[in-house]
């Protein structure tokens, strides 16, 4: 039996990061907590855009919908600068809003830096792809990620996608029993 590596979009916002002019840590940030979180075969399916909704969009669009995954994770753009914008995009390209995401990931963030409130990181459904905005630091990526992964899961199982595992050595994901 053959095991398909599940795509994962992950995406950098950032003006700097996507012009060359700083080193995207955001995106490798994400790699690295996934590769120990995730005990499924998985891919990333990576993407460094500008803090252009219009870029992000675009780039949410073509990860959901021609590369087909089932998880899409952005880093950056999520505060409240102008050119801020991830979260807006994120709105505008999905159908359903996941608000509880963001509310557990500022809650998680507010018990190490209280600038955490300035977040707006968001969550939302296109189709068959769970879209979740991260902050921008590695370490404030991954404590994020230990929040909301046990709840990942079992939300792709519930809008139809690939059944996805975690490793438990890092992370117990929560199913129904029977699910």
């Amino acid at each position: 039996m053959t095991v398909l590596s599940v795509p994962i979009g992950v995406v950098t916002v950032s003006d700097r990061a996507s012009r060359g002019v700083y080193e995207d840590k955001g995106g490798p940030g994400i790699v690295a907590a996934l590769t120990e979180l995730l005990g499924s075969p998985w891919h990333p399916v990576a993407r460094v855009i500008p803090d252009e909704q219009t870029a992000i969009e675009a780039a949410l669009i073509a990860l959901a919908d021609e590369a087909h995954c089932p998880l899409i994770l952005t880093t950056g753009g999520t505060g409240p600068a102008l050119r801020d914008v991830t979260p807006e995009a994120t709105e505008a390209v999905c159908e359903k809003m996941m608000p509880g995401f963001g509310e557990l990931m500022r809650a998680v963030s507010l018990k190490v830096v209280p600038t955490a409130i300035l977040s707006r990181q968001t969550a939302g459904i296109r189709g068959g792809a769970l879209i979740v905005n991260l902050p921008g630091k590695p370490s404030s990526i991954r404590e994020c990620l230990d929040a909301v992964m046990p709840a990942i899961p079992y939300c792709i199982d519930l809008i139809g996608g690939p059944r996805l595992e975690t490793n438990p050595a890092f992370c117990v994901a929560f199913r129904p029993k029977g699910a």
